[in-house]
């Protein structure tokens, strides 16, 4: 009995030093950026010996995609199966970039670096993944052919992008709806 007690206790111990080495290393990724993270810096951060960062996350991508896979299943993407019951198109896509641009806003630490330093890592495949569906989405509805369709697809695309969000309402100083009128314009 003791025994499966104490395997139990170290079962629990090495679970909460992996969740700190995974805590440790998404703060750092939001704060500092995937680029200039080291191993001494998470170790530091999670409290533990470089050694059992490496234990726990024996490669690179091992330990990103354990970040990747917290961060998300925390801050969720926007559905776009949700905007699949707006019927008309234009309406549609000012639905979805209002809120792709408040997940961006609410989440822009995160992506400004991690997009910033890893933007073509394997683990963002999923995020891209993401935005090209719901341009997919988003473009259904669109009574449009050839060359104009090209420049629709063009626009919903460019306009969920974390970076033009960031160019329009951070740099350029627009709000959120006169961001999504800009592209609109683009769109229709």
């Amino acid at each position: 009995m003791a025994r499966t007690y104490q395997l139990k206790q170290r079962a629990r111990r090495q679970d909460e030093t992996r969740a700190r080495i995974v805590e440790a290393t998404i703060e750092l990724h939001q704060t500092i950026g995937p680029a200039a993270t080291t191993v001494s810096d998470i170790a530091a951060r999670a409290m533990v010996g470089r050694m059992t960062v490496y234990r726990h996350f024996p490669d690179e991508i091992t330990l990103a995609r354990a970040c990747s896979g917290l961060y998300m299943e925390r801050h969720p993407l926007p559905d776009p199966g949700r905007w699949r019951g707006i019927a008309d198109p234009t309406e549609r896509l000012r639905s979805a970039l209002l809120e792709t641009y408040a997940y961006h806003r609410a989440n822009e630490a995160m992506f400004g670096h991690v997009l910033a330093d890893a933007r073509d890592h394997e683990v963002m495949l999923p995020y891209h993944q993401h935005f090209a569906r719901a341009t997919n989405v988003l473009l259904t509805g669109w009574r449009a052919r050839g060359a104009r369709r090209a420049r629709i697809r063009a626009a919903i695309a460019l306009g969920l992008s974390f970076d033009t969000w960031r160019t329009l309402v951070e740099e350029q100083g627009l709000t959120h709806e006169q961001a999504v009128d800009l592209i609109l314009r683009a769109a229709c």
